[in-house]
């Protein structure tokens, strides 16, 4: 016997859908959405069945039905970049930890980067962790590859034998290819197989640079306790001195590492423009990077806008115009841009205290470079809210390994700070985490649309919660979000209409 789901009695949303409504599910796909107030049983009912008997199973489903009670209905959200840590660091993070968290957090489907031991730098090692993934049965991971083989940063061979379908990107996240020319190598390879090129976009050089700064402002904070992920913790004990001195150190690594982030991302989209490359900017986070991004966008709207002209004025009125935050059509070489922002940027200034001592890549920024993050999510030139989910041990954390846990928190933390705010509505919101990664991936995800996947999540948009990491589902605890107070939670999650949480 076939199985249907009506989830009734809700708020519907996703880009375009903001209301009353109802979803009924058939068979893992999203069969139809009503828009309008469907609050009794008995008229649900009745309805489903009509609808079942149109397309002839009226005697072939069992029908369940959940009453939302109003909670809102909403595409699983879709993460561009986690770090599960599977397979070598599973002490941070493994598969089944990592899905769980995924599923607690409201994500359907994750893209896991490849800086695992070994790297994966095969179609057969990505598919090899998709098929274990799967049977875990918690959502879908998508794992990307290694621009350069074991991320050596010379062999680009590897690529030769990818396909798009199992391997749709490929990063070498956690630093950059030094060498432009090996750079220019992949991603013309990538534009020939339709492979997106997701970059860390960080001068190598200047990173290394930074370094020794880092190094010592941590040696500081070991010495006093001070965590490395901007905990709630007192500094009140420590002598006023040492925290000058580690304020000066992490100003000092923090410059260089806005001006690798500044370099690297022009660099980047240039190599893409010549390769004819779609190109993902990762975490963008300074000011200036923004507008590299912003430029190439122009270049791609103005490109789109004579190309429909010569067309017709409608057609680029329709394709453009009325859909301005959608990911802009490629130039006619195959050159796109796309970008993501995380949620740590969005919500945190790095020169506040103690958010100067959560060490990131990049790092949290100035409150100037957090408003012009802020506007390109309002504008449109960041396309995604990616989590750069970044599990640690505690112990290594205090070493200083860059990252926080945060796929768990995403949601409470956008809806407080952008749509709580009034920075952007919710139906943007949910463009952002779950429509347009879709669109970017080529999946048939993100919109509450009759014939798409029934990923799925339940949210209360205006629950308060406190944030306690110490009943994360992830094996990584350290969030600079620890004991802050989010308004939006998480409350159930399915995908292809089987409920995997809540």
């Amino acid at each position: 016997m076939n199985h249907a789901l009506f989830i009734y009695n809700a708020a519907i949303l996703d880009e375009s859908l903001d209301g009353p409504g109802a979803v009924l599910i058939v068979e893992g796909k999203i069969r139809s959405v009503f828009q309008g107030y469907f609050t009794g049983a008995e008229t649900v009912k009745s309805l489903a069945a009509a609808i079942l008997a149109e397309d002839g199973y009226e005697n072939n489903y069992t029908i369940s039905y959940l009453d939302a009670k109003g909670l809102t209905v909403t595409p699983a959200f879709i993460d561009m970049h986690v770090h599960f840590r599977d397979p070598g660091f599973t002490q941070k993070e493994d598969l089944l930890s990592g899905l769980r968290a995924a599923s607690a957090g409201g994500y359907g489907t994750v893209v896991t980067m490849p800086n695992t031991k070994p790297v994966i730098s095969s179609a057969e090692q990505a598919l090899e962790v998709n098929r274990r993934a799967a049977e875990i049965g918690l959502g879908t991971v998508i794992q990307s590859v290694s621009i350069t083989r074991d991320f050596a940063g010379t062999d680009t061979a590897h690529l030769d034998e990818l396909d798009r379908h199992s391997v749709p990107l490929i990063t070498e996240d956690g630093h950059d290819v030094a060498s432009s020319a090996i750079m220019l190598d992949a991603m013309t390879k990538a534009s020939e197989k339709g492979i997106i090129v997701s970059c860390h976009s960080e001068d190598c050089s200047l990173a290394a640079a930074a370094r020794p700064h880092r190094e010592r402002a941590l040696e500081i904070m070991r010495q006093y306790s001070l965590p490395a992920w901007g905990g709630n913790s007192e500094a009140e004990d420590v002598p006023e001195e040492a925290l000058e001195e580690i304020e000066d150190e992490i100003e000092e690594a923090n410059a260089l590492l806005a001006l690798a982030e500044n370099v690297a991302t022009s660099r980047n989209i240039e190599i893409a423009r010549q390769a004819g490359c779609h190109v993902h900017i990762c975490h963008i986070s300074t000011a200036e990077a923004i507008d590299s991004v912003r430029d190439a966008k122009e270049f791609l709207r103005d490109e789109a806008a004579d190309f429909y002209a010569d067309m017709a004025v409608s057609a680029y009125d329709a394709s453009l115009e009325s859909r301005p935050f959608v990911p802009l059509p490629p130039a006619e070489n195959g050159f796109s841009v796309t970008c993501e922002a995380t949620p740590h940027h969005i919500a945190l200034c790095g020169t506040d205290e103690p958010y100067i001592r959560a060490f990131v890549n990049p790092p949290l920024r100035t409150e100037e470079d957090r408003i012009v993050l802020l506007e390109a999510i309002r504008d449109g030139t960041v396309d995604v809210i990616a989590t750069d989910h970044a599990p640690h041990t505690l112990e290594d954390k205090a070493n200083g390994a860059p990252g926080f846990t945060g796929i768990e928190t995403a949601y409470g933390i956008c809806n407080s700070v952008l749509v709580k705010e009034g920075q952007i509505s919710a139906k943007r919101l949910s463009q952002l985490m779950s429509a347009n990664p879709a669109r970017i991936l080529g999946l048939n995800k993100g919109l509450l649309k009759s014939g798409y996947d029934a990923d799925i999540a339940l949210v209360d948009p205006d629950e308060r919660w406190t944030v306690d990491s110490g009943e994360f589902f992830s094996k990584g605890k350290a969030s600079p979000f620890d004991g802050s107070i989010l308004t939006g939670k998480v409350k159930a999650l399915f995908t292809a209409g089987r409920k995997i949480f809540g």
